[in-house]
């Protein structure tokens, strides 16, 4: 059974706009805090957007103002919406979850590409 799956990406133009989905287990999105991740060619892997324990999101500085996380738990469903797209934001993303009140996301979705270029 296919736990956490990324939809959405593509190639986008510099200044255009991507909004990334991930479909969680029943179990996973009930349980766990989920989160998005990217890893660029070459780089370390970051966690972008992410959801405390309260439901409150944490961004990283380089997406900070660009990038909104939100969930529809209707259809356990999260999102990342993705603004003024940049080509330093060509990356693999990821969706992962963690079990509330630790650090460590231990189910990973199978990522998803992300482009941008002219």
């Amino acid at each position: 059974q296919v736990q956490l799956a990324e939809s959405g990406g593509g190639s986008v133009q510099p200044g255009g706009s991507l909004r990334l989905s991930c479909t969680a287990a029943r179990d996973l999105y009930s349980y766990f805090c989920l989160g998005w991740f990217r890893q660029a060619p070459g780089k370390e892997r970051e966690g972008i957007a992410t959801l405390n324990d309260n439901g409150s999101p944490s961004y990283a500085d380089s997406v900070q103002g660009r990038f909104t996380i939100s969930k529809d738990n209707a259809i356990r469903t999260l999102y990342l919406q993705m603004n003024s797209l940049q080509s330093e934001d060509t990356a693999m993303y990821y969706c992962a979850a963690r079990r509330y009140g630790t650090q460590d996301y231990n189910y990973w979705g199978q990522g998803i590409q992300v482009t941008v270029s002219s």
